[in-house]
């Protein structure tokens, strides 16, 4: 459901999946070839947020932010995951119930594990693999790392597609 809020519309690349049964309102962009999945809510109420082109945003995740908010090219949000990031960097993956709190950059090529809490205002410097609650940076991402979100980004995009020709999603 795209929902316009303070005379702000959501504005959707005609190549983007949005479920029907996500919620996306406000000052929200999205980009070339995203997909957002069911029980999802994107609020664009309090600063603007650019998803930007090949990013999924899985099933009931929550992305909000008290201020502009940025997310690069092939980025992967897991299932359930609360992302109110500043900045998030290309080819970042989010895994599953992660949650990622206010103010928080995460440079290209970083995974941040499941579950993990990343605390407010924090920088993630690229290729980093980040784990636990706190979250702490536990080394470099391995190429095999890479490799995942490569693959979860085109398989997102390849399932996005199927659905949106088999008539699913907003129109």
């Amino acid at each position: 459901m795209l929902r316009p809020l303070k005379d702000k519309t959501p504005k959707v690349h005609p190549t983007a999946f949005i479920s029907e049964a996500a919620y996306v309102v406000g000052d929200v962009e999205v980009g070339e070839g995203s997909s957002i999945w069911p029980g999802t809510v994107v609020r664009g109420d309090s600063g603007r947020i650019k998803i930007g082109r090949f990013v999924n945003i899985q099933d009931n995740c929550t992305v909000h932010s008290d201020a502009d908010a940025e997310y690069g090219d092939y980025v992967t949000l897991g299932h359930g995951v609360v992302c109110h990031a500043r900045k998030v960097g290309n080819h970042v993956l989010i895994g599953n119930g992660a949650v990622v709190n206010d103010g928080v950059e995460i440079g290209e090529y970083s995974l941040i594990a499941a579950g993990a809490v990343v605390r407010e205002n924090t920088v993630i410097p690229p290729r980093s693999f980040v784990a636990g609650v706190p979250a702490e940076i536990k080394g470099e991402v391995a190429e095999r790392h890479i490799d995942l979100i490569r693959r979860t980004a085109q398989t997102y995009v390849r399932k996005a597609q199927l659905y949106r020709e088999a008539g699913l999603g907003q129109d």
